[in-house]
């Protein structure tokens, strides 16, 4: 039996400026399982990325409930919001957001000391060679590639076990070849550790190879079917 990880019940997001009401989201529901691949696709301005941070607890929603690992986002506070995120959740942005004056190492290792733990060298050492890095554990993001600033990342989100991986646009600033690398580090990693994966892409190949593939369009969610091929989502569920 499979386990949901994330619940968006009619879920609505407006914002007010100082001419008018805009609606982002309209109406929401979303049902994701742990273990599963969930690619958003859609136009820019859809309201993708708006949904990820409802969905990930950086942000609430106007109308409707968001659950997350059990837990109904609108009766939290910011701080414990934030608790939640950083016991459970990865996140992997196109910007990489990486810290410049510290090593690749110590990019992966930075998530212990922000939750006030001790440094977990050796599992950071074990993911970036993972992620093929084994000869940039010293390197400073300038002194590293796109592609490699970008494996970092990814090493960094899965520092800490999280149960739940978020991915905006995890390719948008590759390169073709080096974008395929990512996908398959990412999906490789994902098998391997058991995590959800939630990805926001426009990248249609990378969207198809997740479990489910949804469409954000005019603040509407539409799709979710499970892909004919079941092979893979039943090794995850």
């Amino acid at each position: 039996m499979t386990t949901s990880v994330i619940k968006a019940q009619s879920v609505s997001k407006t914002v007010s400026t100082k001419q008018e009401h805009l609606t982002i989201l309209q109406n929401v529901n979303l049902d994701i399982h742990a273990g599963e691949s969930v690619a958003i696709v859609g136009a820019s301005g859809a309201g993708k990325s708006t949904l990820m941070t409802l969905l990930a607890g950086l942000d609430v929603s106007s109308e409707g409930e968001v659950e997350l690992l059990g837990h109904a986002l609108s009766e939290l506070d910011d701080e414990q919001r934030a608790d939640i995120r950083s016991r459970y959740i990865g996140f992997v942005f196109q910007s990489f957001l990486l810290i410049p004056s510290l090593s690749a190492l110590e990019n992966v290792t930075l998530p212990c000391l922000l939750r006030g733990e001790a440094e977990d060298v050796k599992r950071a050492q074990d993911l970036l060679v993972s992620v093929g890095l084994e000869n940039r554990l010293d390197h400073l993001p300038s002194q590293l590639s796109g592609g490699e600033q970008q494996r970092v990342a990814l090493a960094r989100a899965f520092m800490l076990r999280p149960q739940i991986l978020f991915a905006d646009e995890p390719t948008g600033n590759l390169d073709q070849h080096t974008a395929q690398n990512i996908v398959e580090q990412l999906f490789a990693l994902n098998k391997q550790h058991g995590t959800t994966l939630i990805m926001v892409t426009h990248d249609n190949a990378l969207a198809s190879r997740c479990d489910r593939v949804f469409t954000m369009q005019s603040g509407h969610l539409e799709g979710g079917t499970v892909r004919s091929d079941e092979s893979d989502s039943a090794q995850l569920a």
